[in-house]
């Protein structure tokens, strides 16, 4: 983004203070150069930033928001920088807009089942704080310890219990968004059902900073289950056998609150990562599943479906120190894969549910075929894949590699799915949104973009193209 200004970048900086007088501001430091790239996502891209700004309160957010219009600067909104897509590095010439300070839970109540908090709460936090009032929040993504309620609305995050509760879309009640001209619109509201006006809040949900700075959210909390949790793994053949025996779990009237898969070569990463001895083959493939809400009937319902699908190594506990080990397996998924190679794109892919067998199958073949190193993952309960793509020779992926992303994102469009279930699009896939969405939508798109920020300020070269 070319930036056009007959102002010197200190004279802006002298703006930028008075209008932010709360937010502590950062440029030409050490800060201010660790927070313009991030380094959740593999990429040489990073700009020249003009400040790092966290601000102190939404007046703050207000003020620089009138120094990008004054001086027509590029703003990257941000918080706990575990963007995998590109999508809050800094840009050349940008401000980023940091709103990790503003992390406070104002509200929390147990009788309207919502709480309402600022952007730059933890995920994890929250859901401590909603337990020790009866309460959880469900949306659980990998980066629930380090993740924050903001960014995971501007990217629409999933997770584990995804099959039972939903993304983040479906946990949000309101919004409080900060547009490009300083306006604060107040979105949704405080009830369950609400059916006037058009449903702005699910626009920005996944908008990724593009339309509005997000300045306070009211997320749906759930009440503690009382049954009994229950947890288990098993094991295939290899991921095609898996999906079959997903798709019987499914079709079972059984209420899984986790169905997560690893393929053969995960399962041997995580052999050698946790010092255990499950791959019983290379293509050996584990289901990791479990119930947070049992009544008693489920134990002998899936023994008796993961035993007509030729599962074995079965292991279903409802002890918790036994069910933490084994959730453990897939929470240090990522680390184990990681650790086999210097460099990876981990990519995030979902299908719908009768073509995951399909899909499995396809990045086997992709891997022999352009002979790359893929481990694949992924939410089996919603059709949401992850294959991490390896290579050690050299920062930049090599051109197998990048074929076989192309690869894998034409099949999975070609199965009616999308290539971003629940990691964004940034920087790395904003060039398929024709390909994905079509002209007709990519217009949309671009039209909605410039009613909300005319100038283009916002997160500029993220989520269209």
């Amino acid at each position: 983004m070319t930036i056009f200004t007959a102002n010197t970048k200190t004279e802006i900086l002298n703006y930028l203070k008075k209008q932010a007088p709360h937010a502590k501001i950062h440029f030409n430091d050490q800060v201010a150069q660790e927070h313009s790239a991030n380094g959740k996502a593999q990429s040489d891209i990073q700009g020249e930033i003009l400040a790092y700004v966290a601000v102190g309160d939404i007046e703050d957010i207000r003020g620089v928001l009138k120094t990008a219009r004054q001086f027509h600067l590029p703003i990257v909104p941000q918080t706990a920088d575990t963007s995998t897509v590109i999508g809050a590095d800094g840009i050349d010439g940008s401000i980023i807009l940091s709103v990790a300070r503003l992390n406070h839970i104002k509200e929390l109540s147990p009788e309207d089942s919502l709480a309402v908090v600022e952007p730059g709460v933890i995920n994890q936090d929250l859901d401590q704080a909603a337990r020790k009032q009866g309460m959880f929040y469900a949306p659980d993504p990998a980066s629930k310890p380090i993740s924050s309620i903001g960014g995971n609305v501007s990217t629409n995050a999933g997770g584990m219990s995804g099959v039972k509760y939903g993304a983040t879309k479906d946990n949000i009640l309101g919004l409080k968004v900060m547009l490009a001209d300083g306006r604060e619109l107040s979105l949704g509201g405080r009830t369950l059902k609400q059916a006037f006006g058009y449903n702005l809040t699910q626009l920005f949900i996944g908008s990724e900073g593009t339309l509005g700075i997000i300045t306070e959210i009211t997320v749906r909390l759930r009440s503690l289950p009382l049954g009994d949790a229950i947890t288990g793994i098993a094991f295939f053949k290899d991921m095609t056998a898996l999906a079959g025996g997903v798709k019987q779990l499914r079709l079972s009237g059984l209420n899984f609150s986790m169905l997560e898969a690893l393929d053969g070569k995960t399962v041997q990463a995580l052999d050698k990562y946790e010092q255990t001895n499950y791959a019983k083959s290379a293509t050996s493939s584990m289901l990791i599943f479990g119930f947070d809400d049992a009544s008693g009937s489920e134990k002998a319902v899936v023994e008796k479906i993961l035993q007509d699908n030729q599962a074995w190594g079965v292991q279903i506990t409802s002890d918790k120190a036994q069910a933490q080990q084994l959730i453990k397996l897939r929470q240090d998924m990522l680390p184990a894969v990681f650790e086999q190679s210097k460099y990876y794109i981990m990519e995030d892919m979902a299908v719908p549910l009768s073509k995951l067998a399909e899909m499995t199958d396809y990045i086997t073949k992709v891997a022999e075929e352009q002979k790359v190193d893929i481990y694949t993952a992924g939410h089996a309960g919603d059709g949401n894949l992850h294959p991490s793509l390896l290579w050690n020779d050299q920062p930049e992926a090599p051109d197998n590699v990048k074929t076989a992303v192309r690869l894998l994102f034409r099949k999975t469009l070609s199965l009616g799915g999308t290539i971003s279930g629940e990691h964004a699009v940034g920087m790395s896939k904003n060039q398929w949104t024709v390909e994905e969405l079509g002209n007709d939508v990519d217009q949309i798109q671009h039209q909605i973009k410039n009613l909300f920020d005319p100038l283009g300020i916002l997160n500029p070269k993220r989520k269209i193209n």
